[in-house]
């Protein structure tokens, strides 16, 4: 795989600073039972790297301390880790909401069997990737067979009250474009998404997400195979907005590796551009301390972010 950090250090993305932290972002693991082109942290069966409960059992208390309010919870596929349930459950216990990172297609792998149920039990925000409601685009993208078993995943959702007018179960999903291109306006794909999954599936979901794909990573090694990471990191620079800058997610998130190592987002965390500090900075630390008004650790790749309409974990800025 080729490395991009090479290609991203020199860059004239402007200084930014950190706000107060709203979110805690933690990466469980990179094992996950796909292996997508654009995944931005390599995941796939294969991977073993996963957070152990020593490091697992300092986020409740991270919450606390630092009265943070959302656990978004990714991976790899973030269901996989053993300890999955019993993390959801205390974060819940403690006031805490819970966000899950969900391919979809888990909801079907052995040994998760009753996860949609628990879940909804737990009034977890589902984030489900569906990178299209096109069969032919998302089985391309994520493996044959991905499309039809993200419907029937959808479906069962649905059936539970995910997504569903009046429903307190929030269902949103996410786009990223098949190749090296910005996505579309999110307003407008959503409305072709809820129509089509409407019409053809009898899928409701409450809101699209559109983000950009990020050029690190399995992504990042692409590109610079087929010869498009140049032409790729100008469109992003061409189509940098100044006022995305105010609402990009770093300002307000952390994000947590499966050694507990901080970030200030999942991209830097791949690209393994640590929190500003003194050594690595680690989730114990935050029992002590707050990492506001520190500077956030920038390059190219965060032109990613700022593009057109803007890209975060929460879609368009």
């Amino acid at each position: 795989m080729h490395a991009t950090l090479p290609l991203l250090e020199i860059t004239e993305f402007p200084a930014i600073g950190r706000r107060s932290t709203d979110t805690l972002q933690v990466n469980l693991g990179y094992r996950c039972n796909q292996r997508c082109l654009h995944c931005h942290v390599n995941a796939g069966p294969n991977r073993t790297e996963m957070m152990d409960r020593e490091t697992l059992e300092l986020i409740v208390p991270v919450l606390q301390a630092r009265n943070i309010g959302k656990l978004d919870l990714t991976g790899g596929a973030p269901e996989l880790h053993e300890n999955f349930r019993e993390l959801v459950s205390a974060a819940s216990a403690a006031g805490v909401q819970v966000i899950d990172r969900c391919n979809l297609t888990i909801l079907f792998e052995p040994g998760q069997e009753g996860l949609a149920e628990f879940l909804a039990a737990h009034k977890v925000e589902v984030v489900a990737s569906l990178p299209c409601y096109s069969m032919a685009n998302v089985d391309q993208q994520r493996g044959d067979g991905v499309f039809d078993k993200s419907i029937a995943a959808l479906q069962k959702l649905n059936s539970l009250g995910y997504g569903m007018p009046g429903s307190d179960l929030v269902l949103n999903l996410v786009y990223n474009p098949q190749g090296p291109s910005l996505p579309p306006a999110q307003e407008g794909l959503e409305a072709d998404y809820k129509r089509e999954l409407r019409q053809h599936f009898g899928i409701e979901f409450n809101q699209l997400f559109a983000l950009a794909n990020m050029p690190i990573k399995r992504f990042g090694s692409t590109l610079i195979s087929k010869g498009q990471f140049h032409d790729y990191m100008q469109l992003l620079h061409d189509n940098f907005s100044d006022a995305n800058l105010e609402q990009v997610m770093c300002r307000s998130l952390v994000s947590v590796d499966w050694l507990g190592n901080l970030y200030d987002c999942d991209f830097n965390q791949q690209l393994d551009l640590k929190l500003a500090g003194e050594g690595r900075p680690h989730l114990r630390d935050l029992l002590a301390q707050d990492v506001e008004g520190k500077a956030i650790k920038v390059a190219d790749h965060c032109f990613g972010c700022t593009a057109g309409q803007g890209s975060s974990c929460g879609g368009a800025l």
